[in-house]
């Protein structure tokens, strides 16, 4: 068992723990440091090794406050400290959770001859915890994951594979690695001490293999771009100012998307297959207001092609609903995808008259959103060529793994390209826009598609199945750009065995544990000391 450490180094370890955290926060964009992750997980991981599962609980907090902290401080750009840093703080303690059970985990592998075990556990439970916190509460919120911090790592064609669940794996099993080869290391060049540098070499050795085996495939795997192309035009068309009152001028924002379309169409002798307007484009219901439906419908006229918009809508009875509105060239009424999963305290306020009691901050929502129950896909025609389907996306949705699965799968429409449509007016100059760009560029290739991210304020662009970009914009600002993504149908491998990652980190998990705690009933051999002879007792 691990024996009990001194305050006074409990107190170093916890100082530890939040530089961990604030170091893999140095990893996200914009920051655009993807080393920094698997550093941050091998601090942690030397400061939870051999200590007892409740000091872990404290460092595992330590840890996640230093790396949410800043990572998520844009949520309390407008709204004020206490959502951000409930958020921060509710997003800790899975962290705190996965380092207790590490720990707990690990003790019975650090005194037998498996030690290399104990770091196996470090990538396990770091994705059997952004998984949790994927999905619970109220459906999860899986933002920051390790992940998302590797669009522009070595690492990150194994999204193809196994998606961002695997690319998390990778980055831990790094970081696990890093720690033990530093242990190692140390070991060979100080005092030995039990157990010996051969425990930490062997450790070292079975991580290695761990890790490089992703690696390995990461560098070796071509990641693929071709497809049909399409044209497309994306219009980024800035709101009057940012903030939560963003659309607070009355069909401000439609106009400005309308007047940024007709601009860059009205004189096009080809017209594109296709308009892509971000989330909130219509700042008003077009379907009930006669003078925003007659917008939106010039600006199809004008640009003679389909136009995705996004847009607010009243109803059903007393929600309102986040929807994507398919407007076709002729007149015909849109159809529309309603997003599935909206986000709770910011679309909808669950147990509003408890929550009421700690922020008022809660009737900002004033109306809670309706939930769509089914994907969504529109297809678009193009002359002289087979159809594709466009397949959208609303703003947060872009981070869940099971929604993007299961959007890209849908039965018949298998020759799709990917829209993101976002809103990002409500968090102002921070880095939420860059996180987001960064996920969806992973999203691409996990799902191998091309991807149309367009925002009303930035960042927006065109991003490719291998997870490269074009045309890529600023925030706040007006762009209309027009592109050429590819359409595609292959089903990647990460698609086909959806959630197999986290089952099998689940497998891992109990089949580790069952052994931890095989090891700790196993009956303890004692070793007698050697009897001196006379002459090592006098000392000659």
């Amino acid at each position: 068992m691990p024996k009990p450490i001194s305050s006074l180094r409990a107190g170093s370890r916890l100082g530890f723990a939040v530089l961990s955290g604030l170091v893999t926060a140095q990893a996200f964009p914009t920051h655009h440091g993807w080393w920094w992750a698997p550093l941050g997980v091998a601090l942690l991981s030397a400061c939870v090794m051999g200590v007892r599962w409740r000091l872990a609980l404290l460092l595992g907090l330590g840890h996640g406050l230093g790396f949410f902290l800043p990572t998520l401080s844009w949520s309390g750009v407008y709204v004020g400290n206490l959502p951000w840093v409930a958020l921060s703080s509710l997003e800790a303690l899975y962290l705190a959770a996965m380092c207790a059970v590490t720990a707990a985990v690990q003790a019975p592998f650090l005194t037998s001859r498996l030690r290399s075990l104990g770091y196996a556990v470090v990538p396990v439970m770091w994705v059997l915890q952004e998984w949790a916190r994927s999905t619970t509460p109220f459906g999860g919120f899986p933002w920051a994951r390790l992940a998302f911090s590797q669009a522009d790592s070595p690492l990150a064609p194994l999204a193809r594979f196994a998606g961002a669940p695997g690319i998390t794996f990778a980055v831990a099993a790094l970081g696990a690695l890093l720690h033990a080869a530093v242990l190692a290391a140390s070991h060979l060049v100080g005092r030995p001490r039990r157990p010996g540098p051969a425990a930490y070499r062997s450790a070292s050795v079975a991580l290695a293999v761990l890790a490089a085996a992703p690696l390995a495939l990461a560098l070796s795997t071509s990641l693929p771009t071709d497809g049909r192309r399409v044209s497309v035009l994306f219009v980024q068309g800035n709101v009057p100012h940012a903030g939560l009152d963003f659309n607070a001028q009355r069909r401000a924002v439609l106009d400005n998307h309308v007047r940024a379309t007709v601009a860059a169409t009205q004189h096009e002798t080809t017209p594109p297959s296709l308009v892509v307007w971000p989330e909130n484009s219509s700042d008003i219901d077009p379907i009930i207001n006669l003078d925003a439906a007659a917008q939106v419908r010039l600006a199809v006229q004008t640009a003679r092609a389909p136009v995705l918009v996004g847009a607010v809508l009243d109803g059903p009875g007393r929600y309102v609903s986040n929807a994507s509105l398919f407007y076709r060239p002729g007149g015909a009424a849109p159809a529309r995808y309603v997003k599935q999963h909206p986000v709770p305290f910011a679309e909808y306020i669950p147990y509003r008259s408890f929550f009421r009691n700690f922020s008022d901050k809660v009737d900002l929502v004033s109306r809670d959103f309706t939930r769509g129950t089914a994907p969504g896909g529109f297809e678009v025609p193009v002359p002289g060529q087979q159809p594709y389907w466009i397949i959208p996306t609303i703003c947060f949705e872009v981070a869940y793994d099971d929604l993007m699965r299961d959007s890209t799968l849908q039965p018949g429409r298998d020759a799709s390209i990917l829209a993101v449509q976002t809103n990002n007016a409500t968090f102002g100059y921070t880095a939420e826009s860059e996180q987001q760009f960064a996920i969806s560029r992973l999203r691409a290739i996990e799902h191998g598609r091309s991807i149309v991210h367009v925002s009303t304020v930035g960042v927006s662009g065109f991003i490719n199945p291998d997870g490269t970009y074009s045309a890529k914009t600023t925030l706040f600002t007006q762009a209309a750009r027009l592109g050429a993504p590819v359409v595609r149908t292959e089903i990647t491998p990460s698609d086909r065995i959806g959630a197999l990652p986290e089952y099998a980190a689940a497998a891992a998990a109990a089949a580790l544990l069952a052994l931890g705690l095989w090891l700790r009933r196993r009956p303890a051999r004692v070793v007698a000391p050697p009897v001196a002879t006379r002459k090592e007792r006098v000392g000659v």
